[in-house]
């Protein structure tokens, strides 16, 4: 039996804060190039405007089995609906003046081919080698072998982190946190956000 990677099943067991996100509001971004789905090197510390960068664990890939036990992690479900819910609101948080990445440990091919398959307007970032996680000390677990990213959200101005969204449940619900944050740092005068 196949999985359907483009849908959350019921019943998926519900992340809890760990705390292991709670240093990074105030940070500055580590100056570390990663290679995107556009085979480019983004340096995301150089970025001077303000942007989304949205970590996921994994993305599937149709008819390929996800890894034994996946659907009982906290939070590992939903890769692939994150990035479609993104990809659906991209004009939006771009009209709120904000460029969206995502990032995960996966491979520039493997990340390219997902990024192709769904159409995604924004580039995906591969931290293959967890230089970027280990700056930010960026919460994982490791599954089948791999070490993978928790799922997290933040918002950038300038290279500073300015908000996180940890943990996030469900994970198509992220975009619709970020935008409701925008508005309220909009509502608030927040000129760096």
């Amino acid at each position: 039996m196949t999985t359907n990677i483009y849908e959350l099943p019921a019943n998926l067991p519900i992340p809890e804060d760990d705390g292991a996100a709670n240093h990074l509001v105030g940070m500055t971004l580590p100056a570390i190039s990663l290679r995107a789905t556009n085979g480019t090197s983004v340096n995301l510390s150089a970025h001077a405007g303000k942007m989304i960068i949205y970590c996921y664990p994994m993305t599937g890939k149709p008819d390929v089995p996800l890894p034994d036990g996946w659907d009982d992690i906290a939070g590992a479900r939903g890769c692939t609906p994150q990035s479609c819910a993104y990809r659906d609101r991209y004009a939006e948080l771009k009209s709120l003046g904000h460029e969206v990445f995502a990032l995960s440990t996966q491979d520039h091919d493997y990340q390219r081919e997902m990024a192709e398959r769904l159409h995604l307007p924004f580039l995906v970032l591969s931290d293959h080698q967890l230089d970027f996680a280990k700056a930010l000390s960026l919460p994982t677990f490791e599954v089948a072998g791999m070490q993978l990213l928790k799922r997290l959200t933040m918002i950038i101005d300038a290279g500073v982190i300015k908000a996180v969204h940890y943990p996030i449940f469900p994970s198509h619900s992220d975009p619709e946190w970020v935008v409701q944050m925008l508005e309220i740092f909009k509502t608030q005068n927040v000129e760096d956000c």
